[in-house]
């Protein structure tokens, strides 16, 4: 990481920014970080004694272009804020100016900012980029990298999962772990490089042998921790990027209009016609907390499953394509069963094609829950219902995986839309939904007996980024390349005795170092050009005034 000196007040100029969404509001706040603070605090508040650092102070700003004598008021009724060096958001001086947040005041207080400073008064100070504050606060060590990725997950978050992930990842639990792998690499890699450069000369308690076989016992063990890292990466995003839900089923057998209690309005065209959906219908909403992005696909049936039904046509053909490949890479796939009257009996209709997509699903170990539709068409009495529930259930398809099944009617949730009862079953879907979700993204514990082999220890770990995930990846290339390199070595000790192929240390010790230096540009400690490149990544989506 670069050291704190790298921004320094007196070289880098003050910078300045609204720091709250533009537009009309009550408040507004602007903030000011570098050595020309207490400078455009003097101006705007001339003859005023400086505030108290960190107390809130009541000010009249001044418009500083404009003759004293003839005192331009920007606004009569401004809290003033001063946090001095080094304690600071940003670690430089800053003064942070609440004003009221209609936009000709807003406006007036930023054009009079840059006017405090005079032109030979040795300072400059402009407009903030994208980011900037935030990465003068990593420049001066406020906060690391893992920390600035977090708060760019704060500031995105629209569901509460999405806050407790963003919250997860802004401790410095994950950064001291990463930084605690890393100086176990080094250390062993010293170790390694000393046998390169001394062995001649010195003599050491371990061959060579048993020293790399000693290494790779201890790579093998992070490597256990590396993939639950890994893992528990991956299940994060599904909280941060969504969890996507397919609804698939036959022809008719209500997944829109199950997609419209879901959702509660309709999302879907709804009609007594077959077929009625035939393109993806995407719809992103928040179910506990949990954002999902639920799509309701074409009906998927055979082209001459029967005698009565019409013949499949190319957008038909096209539409249950493109809902086997939406299935398929769903990481839920809700499998609507409905029932039919035939006659004076009620029976399960499933459908071939449905029973072939739900194999494949199911090769594919993808998360599996069933919704029985339609049951308004069994009898109204709960115990009736209860009994041909029970004898419906046993001619479901079967699944390898755990699934669950939610008896469910559209029909019966729609009338009692206003009723806080749960008539039509979806509440206890939802409810379902939820527990599924849950499991899917709980954190992943490290196989074997560690000090910290608990999930709330390893809960951070599902706020870890996409870009940390990836470098947690290669880390984990180098160690089994190290693996690779040392495997005589461990040949030999397995065998006790000794083995005709030797260890090429030199390449071992550099799997080490390349393992480390994955690890380093997690937390911002790789070389100084691969940081820019990382915080360019990370700040371009951050908002001016962050």
């Amino acid at each position: 990481m670069p050291p704190a000196s790298t921004f320094t007040q007196l070289e880098e100029p003050t910078i300045y920014a609204l720091s709250t969404a533009s537009g009309r509001a009550a408040i507004a706040i602007i903030r000011i970080s570098g050595a020309a603070c207490l400078g455009v605090y003097r101006a705007l508040c001339p003859g005023k004694p400086l505030p108290k650092p960190r107390y809130a102070t009541l000010r009249t700003l001044i418009n500083p272009s404009v003759d004293t004598n003839n005192a331009e008021v920007l606004d009569s009724g401004a809290l003033t804020f001063y946090f001095p060096a080094p304690e600071t958001a940003t670690g430089e001086d800053v003064l942070e100016l609440h004003i009221h947040g209609g936009p000709a005041v807003v406006k007036a207080v930023l054009a009079a900012i840059p006017n405090s400073i005079p032109k030979h008064a040795g300072q400059t100070i402009r407009y903030a980029e994208p980011g900037e504050f935030t990465r003068r606060a990593f420049y001066n060590n406020r906060l690391d990298l893992l920390q600035i990725e977090s708060l760019g997950d704060t500031l995105a978050a629209d569901t509460e999962q999405q806050r407790r992930l963003a919250v997860r990842g802004s401790t410095s639990a994950s950064a001291e772990r990463y930084e605690l792998w890393r100086q176990k690499l080094l250390d062993a890699r010293g170790e390694l490089e000393a046998l390169i450069d001394f062995s001649e000369d010195q003599h050491f308690e371990e061959s060579p042998v048993k020293l790399c076989a000693s290494v790779a016992e201890q790579v093998r063990d992070l490597k256990s921790q590396l993939r639950a890292s890994i893992e528990s990466a991956a299940r994060g995003e599904l909280l941060r990027n969504g969890i996507s839900v397919a609804l698939i089923g036959a022809p008719n057998a209500g997944k829109s209009s199950l997609l419209n209690r879901i959702v509660g309005r309709e999302a879907a065209i709804v009609s007594n016609e077959a077929g009625t959906t035939r393109d993806v219908v995407d719809v992103s909403v928040d179910i506990g907390g949990y954002l999902c992005r639920f799509g309701d696909l074409a009906g998927l049936r055979n082209e001459y499953a029967s005698s009565n039904e019409e013949r499949m046509g190319a957008v038909e053909r096209e539409g249950m394509r493109r809902a086997e490949q939406r299935a398929l890479t769903a990481d839920v796939v809700v499998v609507t069963l409905s029932l039919r009257c035939e006659g004076s009996e009620t029976k399960l209709h499933v459908g071939s094609a449905v029973d072939e997509m739900l194999k494949k699903c199911d090769q594919k170990k993808q998360q599996i829950v069933f919704v029985l539709n339609k049951i308004d068409l069994l009898s109204s009495d709960q115990q009736v219902r209860k009994a041909q529930l029970a004898q419906l259930t046993e001619r479901i398809p079967s699944c390898s995986s755990k699934t669950m099944l939610f008896p469910v009617s559209c029909i019966e949730a729609e009338m009692a839309a206003s009723s806080n009862a749960d008539f039509g079953g979806i509440q206890a879907l939802l409810r379902g939904l939820m527990q599924v979700f849950a499991t899917m993204t709980t954190a992943v514990v490290p196989e074997g007996s560690h000090p910290t082999s608990n999930a709330s220890a390893w809960v951070e770990s599902l706020g870890a980024t996409e870009r940390q995930r990836l470098l947690l990846q290669q880390c984990l290339e180098h160690l089994d390349s190290f693996l690779v390199e040392t495997k005589p070595a461990q040949a030999s000790k397995a065998s006790s005795g000794e083995v005709d192929e030797e260890v090429d240390i030199v390449l071992a010790a550099e799997s080490l170092r390349s393992a480390a230096e994955c690890l380093a540009r997690i937390t911002g400690r790789g070389e100084a050009g691969d940081v820019e490149e990382v915080l360019g990544v990370v700040f371009e989506k951050f908002c001016v005034g962050k």
